[in-house]
Parts: C-alpha cells; sequence; structure tokens
C-alpha cells in the first residue's frame, strides 16, 4: 500500500464512489468518517465505484476522534484551501495519511488550526474558482505522491 485517503464527513456519495476507485486503483487504503451525507449501501456511492468496491481497504470511524484516536502515531497532511503550501511540496511517504474534508465545507477549523504546519492546498489560478471538486482534488493528490513512491 502506498497511501491512505482520509475522509472527514463525505457528503456526495458519487465523490465517495470515485475515491473509492481511485484508491483502488492506486493501492491506497481508503478511510471514511462519519458522520457521512448519505447512505454507504446508496447506489450512487456503488455506481460511481461500480463493481470495484468490493475490493476496496476502507476502514470505517464512528467519528473524528476516534480516526484520531486510533491512527495517533501516523504521519499525516491535510489538504485544505486554507493551506500555505502547495501540494507539491508534501513530503510523500508510504503509508502517508491524505486528509480531505467535507465537500461543503472542508475540513473543520480546529483541525486546521491543530495541524497548520501540514496543512497544503491545491493551487487555484482563477478567482472565480473557490476550490476543486473532491474526488478531483484527491486525485490529483495521490497521483503527485505515487510519481515520488513509485519510481
Amino acid at each position: 500500500m502506498a497511501l491512505n485517503i482520509v475522509l472527514i464527513e463525505p457528503e456526495i456519495p458519487n465523490n465517495t464512489g470515485n475515491i473509492g476507485r481511485l484508491a483502488l486503483a492506486s493501492d491506497s487504503k481508503l478511510h471514511l468518517v462519519k458522520p457521512f451525507g448519505f447512505e454507504i449501501d446508496d447506489t450512487r456511492l456503488k455506481r460511481a465505484g461500480l463493481d470495484y468496491w468490493q475490493h476496496l481497504d476502507v476502514v470505517f470511524y464512528e467519528n473524528i476522534e476516534e480516526f484520531f484516536n486510533v491512527n495517533k502515531n501516523e504521519k499525516m497532511v491535510f489538504l485544505s484551501s486554507h493551506g500555505t503550501k502547495n501540494h507539491w511540496n508534501i513530503p510523500f511517504e508510504d503509508n502517508l495519511f491524505l486528509v480531505f474534508g467535507k465537500e461543503s465545507v472542508g475540513l473543520p477549523k480546529q483541525v486546521t488550526e491543530a495541524h497548520s504546519e501540514n496543512l497544503f492546498k491545491i493551487p487555484l489560478y482563477n478567482n472565480h474558482v473557490r476550490s476543486l471538486n473532491l474526488a478531483n482534488a484527491v486525485g490529483i493528490v495521490v497521483y503527485e505522491g505515487l510519481k515520488y513512491l513509485k519510481k
């Protein structure tokens, strides 16, 4: 396994399904932190993940506190539009946790404040765009990491 993809309280089943497929394709583990904005058996989630979902290495957490307690000794980076460093500067290594927030508001403020030294962003080059689609953002960062890890 190369990377860990963490979705904190994902809201859109299609995004989560697509990210699940990406996790499998990149040999990454998916971590899903409740509450979700959908039911895990939602047909849109399954449709976006196609028939790959059964092969996915996925871990579920009841809440953000459980996620941080279980993974307290893991190396993590956090992706947010409020980051000051670009994702190109992430110190990628095997088993790194890439933590993303929910689609509507991103990561909780207490998370971005507590981990500001490990807060990264994907640069946007047009002022009319506030953020990227979550599935696109995850894809950008995961494959940037694989560029370094799969040489």
